[in-house]
């Protein structure tokens, strides 16, 4: 089992960055795929990215209406068994609570389905204000 302990999160004013950060323990050469989720209000837990843990690649959840791909950046630190989360030019749409999680699975073109990853964090709160 991996444990996930994310930071990062807090207030901040549309336009600004904020860069979420999690760090596992535990079991963690067992882990090859790490994702970040979120819960918006009133809405189900959704994708955000991932990344393997070799950094090879990344994902990206495209919406409609917003690219996040053009406004966040996932890393990974192998030699800090830490993935990160850049988010810049927030938007007051990006509230939410951030979740990190691992999977022993790969990461592949259906990363963003939940039950892949056996391991999850407590979750981190962003508020961004207009």
């Amino acid at each position: 089992q991996v444990q996930l302990a994310e930071s990062g999160g807090g207030s901040v004013q549309a336009g600004g960055s904020l860069e979420l950060s999690c760090v596992a323990s535990g079991y963690t050469w067992e882990t090859k795929c790490m994702g970040w989720f979120r819960q918006r209000p009133g809405k189900e837990r959704e994708g955000v990215a991932a990344i393997p843990t070799d950094g090879t690649s990344t994902y990206y959840t495209y919406y409609a209406d917003d690219s996040v791909k053009a406004r966040f950046n996932i890393s990974q630190d192998n030699s800090k068994n830490s993935v990160y989360l850049q988010m810049n030019s927030l938007l007051v749409e990006d509230t939410a609570t951030y979740y990190c999680a691992a999977a022993t699975a790969r990461c592949t073109d259906a990363w963003y389905l939940q039950f892949r990853y056996g391991s999850w964090g407590q979750g981190t709160q962003v508020t961004v204000s207009s």
